[in-house]
């Protein structure tokens, strides 16, 4: 690694070579013309060879002298690149996000969020991975993901958490299914219906499964399917009873095309948010983000 004293020398060399003069050199770098002459001897004894010839006009490089200069002139342009580039990101807000959802909350909760902030961001690089909210709260930890829109944690003590509010899972058929599902007295809803699922280790489904458990119901006849958004299609062809978020089928509810099937014991509600792990130091990108997030009207 180069040390900053060697590293003001390389500077001072270059200034030297570029004026053809030590007291120019001086000049601009507001130093004496003796300390530039000192920082130069000493270089030439580190190398072990002559960088310069000095005459009465000034001082030419050496052979040996050129070819450091081009080395080192090339790598200050270096380091000039990079630090051009920090101010133009700085400039024009420039920056690299990373988000993770599930698609369901992708779809219905994200956009709106995504849809603001990019427009007061446009050069903002973003990408979005869509995941379960166990395998985006897995990504936190990792730091494979920034901010992660997720159902709250059972003990979030290692997390930010900026809520969005609850959303509630219930049961929803077309008027037409539950119109000709004939329900005999004894039995339920759940004993007789096709009961549609999400499938694997998802939050919701996880959420639902506990929620029979403790309430001693067994469906007999599961479908299972892999997105909320295929579990409503199947309930609008008549297919059979679906568990949703209550929020996203909201306007089929009030329209009449979906019956919400009433529980004798409602399904607990789930928080839903948007988090970062405590231990993650912001990027400017992610505070823009939360900030865009709070002012959002919820």
């Amino acid at each position: 690694m180069i040390s900053e004293s060697n590293l003001n020398r390389y500077r001072l060399f270059c200034a030297v070579a570029e004026c053809e003069s030590i007291s120019k050199a001086a000049e601009m770098n507001y130093i004496s013309q003796p300390a530039i002459s000192k920082a130069i001897t000493k270089m030439e004894e580190s190398l072990g060879t002559t960088l310069f010839v000095r005459n009465h006009r000034g001082v030419t490089l050496t052979d040996e002298g050129k070819i450091l200069y081009e080395q080192l002139k090339a790598a200050f342009d270096i380091i000039k690149d990079g630090e051009d580039k920090l101010r133009r990101i700085n400039e024009l807000g420039i920056g690299r996000l990373r988000l993770g959802t599930s698609s369901i909350l992708c779809k219905h909760m994200l956009l709106p969020y995504l849809k603001g902030f990019i427009k007061e961001n446009p050069h903002v690089k973003i990408t979005v991975d869509c995941q379960s909210s166990a395998k985006i709260y897995r990504q936190l930890e990792e730091g494979k993901v920034d901010i992660g829109l997720i159902v709250r944690p059972e003990n979030p003590s290692d997390i930010e958490f900026h809520s969005l509010g609850e959303i509630e899972d219930v049961f929803i058929a077309g008027k037409d299914y539950m119109k000709n599902l004939r329900l005999r007295e004894e039995n339920s809803v759940f004993e007789e219906a096709n009961i549609m699922l999400l499938d694997g280790a998802n939050a919701s489904r996880m959420h639902v499964d506990r929620y029979f458990k403790e309430n001693n119901i067994v469906p007999e006849h599961i479908l299972e399917v892999s997105g909320m958004d295929m579990l409503i299609e199947f309930a609008r062809t008549g297919i059979g009873v679906a568990c949703v978020i209550k929020s996203f089928v909201q306007n089929e509810l009030d329209s009449g095309e979906f019956v919400e099937i009433p529980l004798s014991v409602p399904i607990n509600k789930r928080e839903v948010g948007f988090a970062y792990m405590k231990s993650t130091k912001l990027t400017s990108a992610m505070e823009k983000f939360m900030r865009c997030c709070r002012s959002y009207p919820s």
